[in-house]
């Protein structure tokens, strides 16, 4: 039966990642992002050794890649060195057993939203091709944005999975800050039924006229709208970002399962 399954997005340091991954086991939580914000900061023996720790405790892994991400960069060097992140965060997911690269795709910048679209994409390609070749496990999944003059609407990012392969991660804090007020669960889920799976992002968020300002704690009316918008026949991992991330994973897994109960 299909299921979702609620975790943090952070590890914390190498050396507490078995202690830490023990404790969101114990707290029934099966996921976890690991959050590379400012590099790849996990070694190749490190990674298997987490790799095996999670595994065991039926833990699913995933990555999100360092912010100084931008494929519609004017600067080539950029662009590259965006590239080179996003394939150490393969390499390195791949001996961690991650299923996803979750990253920001980048920034229109003086383009317009087509032409943005179209390097995002050919360098996207390029990435995957690589992926392929050198044999790297994990999906790429460039994410749902909140900010409105950031490339990465629900219609963008469904548009990258249907023209170069890759999958997604639908943040739903972020189309709600970037709509204005709207998660558009439905049309959302529409737009990327063909997904096998769903990697989610959800938190509570604070929003402006220009979209995200900052995240915050999650409300159980927040959780349960978002719970019972999901399909039942698709395996979710829902990521939680908020400042009490480990706490509002919680709250999603209980409230998760009190629903399945009525």
């Amino acid at each position: 039966m299909a299921k979702i399954i609620f975790g943090p997005a952070g590890l914390g340091p190498t050396n507490e990642a078995g202690k830490n991954l023990e404790t969101y086991h114990k707290l029934g939580l099966m996921a976890c992002e690991i959050a590379f914000t400012y590099g790849v900061y996990i070694k190749e023996k490190k990674a298997k050794e987490i790799r095996k720790i999670a595994e065991k405790l039926g833990i699913h892994l995933s990555i999100h890649a360092p912010y100084f991400i931008n494929l519609n960069s004017p600067d080539k060097a950029k662009v590259e060195n965006s590239k080179k992140r996003i394939l150490k965060c393969l390499e390195i997911g791949t001996l961690l057993g991650a299923k996803y690269v979750v990253f920001h795709a980048g920034f229109y910048g003086k383009d317009t939203k087509e032409k943005s679209y179209e390097t995002i994409k050919n360098n996207l390609t390029q990435i995957e091709k690589i992926r392929k070749e050198r044999g790297f496990t994990p999906r790429l999944a460039p994410e749902t944005m909140g900010k409105v003059n950031v490339f990465g609407s629900p219609d963008e990012i469904a548009r990258l999975v249907k023209d170069t392969g890759c999958s997604a991660c639908i943040d739903f804090a972020h189309i709600l800050a970037r709509s204005g007020g709207d998660y558009k669960f439905k049309e959302t889920l529409d737009l990327f039924k063909n997904l096998s799976d769903f990697h989610i992002h959800f938190s509570g968020i604070v929003y402006g006229e220009k979209g995200e300002i900052k995240h915050k704690k999650t409300s159980e009316e927040e959780l349960e709208k978002l719970i019972r918008a999901l399909p039942k026949n698709k395996n979710v991992v829902v990521i939680n970002e908020s400042p009490d991330m480990l706490n509002d994973s919680v709250a999603g897994k209980n409230r998760y399962e009190k629903i399945m109960r009525n």
